[in-house]
């Protein structure tokens, strides 16, 4: 009598599976907003100061920042003056976070679905009775799993960000007359936004921003991007100060 062996390998049932691919930090976007006033001289010396009373000079976040100011600064020919006298204009500094954005926005996420292997079966000789007959038996083998793409679904997530800003206002360096305010040579207002809230992670990239567009026209706000991985890039250059 022939004896008939069934061995099932284990069956997957079909299940959702779905993925959220999370994308890279390829940089930063920046905000970037400048103008400026033609000037009968050049204007290359400095003195920094804050007109902010939020901002305490003698902090070091304050210092901090300052640092990656001046480099910017050099990055355009600029200098600080060795004495405030002897500056021909003051740049004024200010920075900050924004409170916090609260918004809806509509993602996207790909769906994978596994789907079980493929079910086969095989006859084999498994040995012989004790009248010396062949024994056969039924194996049931089955394939590895697999994912496949099944598509993609929207989803409504609530973001917070935060806006992380900049602004250096130069004037010229001379007494206000007739109760005017000192005359402005060149202001640049940066910003970016996110979810990360680190103000000090944010201003070297923000000083870079503000190094092309220093006594510059923008002619309206503009958005560039700005690399950290860039080893020659203004982020470093601001990083590794003068």
């Amino acid at each position: 009598m022939n004896r008939t062996l069934s061995i099932f390998g284990q069956t997957f049932g079909v299940a959702a599976l779905l993925v959220v691919l999370a994308g890279c930090n390829n940089g930063y976007q920046v905000k970037v907003d400048s103008v400026s006033k033609p000037q009968v001289e050049p204007s290359i010396a400095y003195q920094i100061k804050t007109s902010n009373p939020d901002l305490d000079p003698d902090s070091l976040r304050y210092k901090e920042a300052e640092r990656f100011v001046k480099t910017a600064l050099s990055g355009k020919g600029l200098y600080e003056a060795p004495k405030p006298e002897m500056a021909d204009m003051i740049v004024d500094l200010n920075y900050g976070i924004s409170p916090p954005k609260v918004s809806q926005e509509i993602r996207t996420e790909p769906i994978f679905v596994y789907v079980p292997g493929q079910v086969y079966t095989q006859t084999i000789l498994l040995g012989t009775d004790k009248e010396g007959k062949p024994v056969y038996g039924t194996i049931t083998f089955q394939d590895p799993p697999r994912s496949e793409y099944a598509g993609d679904r929207e989803y409504t997530e609530t973001v917070v960000t935060y806006e992380k800003y900049l602004r250096l206002t130069a004037r010229e360096n001379k007494p206000a007359a007739e109760g005017q305010p000192q005359g402005e040579i060149w202001t640049v207002d940066v910003s970016t936004e996110g979810e990360n809230k680190d103000l000090r992670k944010a201003l070297p990239v923000l000083a870079a921003a503000t190094i092309e567009y220093i006594d510059k026209d923008s002619r309206g706000e503009k958005t560039i991007k700005l690399k950290d991985t860039d080893k020659d890039g203004p982020i470093a250059f601001v990083k590794k100060g003068m």
